[in-house]
């Protein structure tokens, strides 16, 4: 690996680093947040707050992807995206100055989720241009999301006790910040590891040829199946968790107590990627997806029927270890299957699918935990990572299958372009 691509590989995990801290500085306040905007209490309007977002995400992801890769370009979108997005975190703070309700406030976070969504996504696909391993490259992305959520949600709940709109305001300053880093990534060095280069994808394939082409790769569905439950989760986390941990009929906790309880699992989420990833590389893809998908979902279980805050937190913990184990080998099974000119919009049907398993999270999430309550929320939840898991258990077999018993050595830099 060249140190060219190490300084581009630091570059852009900083992008993601910085796009996932402005995001999340708003969970932890979003119970007083979404009062402030103008919605009744409850996690209802929390959960709309969430959707709006998303539901951009779904729609503009894979548009980002293929439109970089039919450009030739992925830099000057991740900046035009990341200055976007924080526009939009001002005009939503503005929202209540100017006597708007909380629909013209998740109005502008379909804009700014739309705008947002550009950076993310294409800052991680630009990782996945460079050389020094799929798994090595993932883990960076991985640690730069774990790591982000973490000071995010520490930082964003500290804030949000002060006054529902300062996380607003900081996320605005750190995706500014995106932009500007953004701007010193040299986009040369991001398609060096492209053998083909995204702009001969421009010159020889259409937006819709480049798109196909990641939407009829063999076995892609696997990878996005997986990517859409553990994301489920992770918006369920994202929205219940905050109101299970401020209940005060479960922990009665604050939004800073609650921001450093999710950050009990993004921290080894965040520390782990990498290691995690650079296995992956080493013993293959099968082990780390399954193994760590069941664990996953198992432990996700336990967190919403813990009966001391104790135990709940050290449950987060393993939460996190376990989705470090299986991030960065299906974000790098992925890259395995596709080829390099479609990487980008692979990299944005990856996000379509995780993305709609966080409205999904979202969904299912407050609709179950409004119906029924936590335990069964979480108990719902935790068996679908358990069921995704155990279903597609062969197919991973067949797409990552490794040497040896159960997989373990090598075969992880298969592709399917074989």
């Amino acid at each position: 690996m060249s140190d060219e691509d190490r300084g581009e590989r630091r570059l852009l995990g900083a992008v993601v680093l910085a796009v996932l801290i402005s995001q999340v500085l708003l969970y932890p306040g979003v119970p007083s947040l979404v009062v402030a905007l103008g919605a009744p209490a409850g996690i209802d309007a929390g959960m709309w707050f969430l959707v709006a977002e998303f539901g951009a995400f779904v729609s503009f992801a894979v548009v980002w992807g293929a439109l970089s890769d039919a450009l030739g370009k992925r830099v000057p979108l991740i900046v035009a995206g990341a200055l976007g997005g924080a526009a939009s975190y001002v005009a939503l703070a503005a929202v209540p100055e100017i006597g708007l309700g909380f629909r013209a406030a998740l109005a502008v976070r379909v804009v700014g989720g739309a705008l947002t969504i550009g950076a993310f996504s294409l800052a991680i696909t630009s990782l996945m241009d460079l050389r020094g391993g799929n798994g090595r490259n993932m883990g960076a992305a991985g640690t730069a999301i774990g790591l982000g959520a973490a000071v995010g949600a520490v930082v964003g709940g500290a804030l949000a006790d002060l006054d529902p709109f300062y996380p607003v305001y900081a996320g605005a300053a750190v995706l500014a910040g995106a932009g500007l880093l953004a701007a010193t990534v040299d986009d040369r060095a991001v398609g060096r590891g492209n053998a083909t280069g995204s702009a001969e994808a421009g010159d020889e394939a259409g937006f819709r040829d480049v798109l196909a082409q990641a939407r009829t790769t063999r076995g892609l569905l696997v990878p996005l199946a997986f990517g859409f439950v553990d994301r489920l989760t992770a918006g369920f986390f994202a929205l219940v968790g905050v109101y299970y941990f401020q209940d005060p009929a479960t922990f009665d906790l604050s939004a800073a107590g609650a921001g450093a309880t999710l950050a009990l699992f993004f921290v080894p989420f965040a520390l782990l990627q990498s290691p995690f990833g650079s296995l992956s590389d080493r013993v293959g893809r099968f082990l780390p997806v399954v193994v760590g998908s069941v664990a996953y979902g198992v432990v996700t279980i336990g967190v919403g029927v813990a009966p001391t805050y104790p135990l709940a937190a050290a449950l987060m913990v393993l939460v996190g270890v376990c989705g470090a184990l299986m991030a960065p080998a299906t974000m790098a099974l992925v890259t395995d299957l596709v080829e390099p000119e479609a990487r980008g919009a692979a990299m944005g049907l990856f996000n379509v699918f995780g993305s709609l398993g966080f409205l999904a999270g979202f969904l299912v999430g407050g609709g179950a935990t409004g119906a029924f309550g936590y335990a069964p929320a979480f108990l719902a939840v935790g068996g679908l990572e358990l069921a995704i898991a155990l279903a597609l258990f062969p197919a991973v077999r067949a797409l990552a299958p490794g040497e040896g018993l159960l997989g373990l050595r090598g075969g992880a830099d298969q592709s399917a372009s074989e």
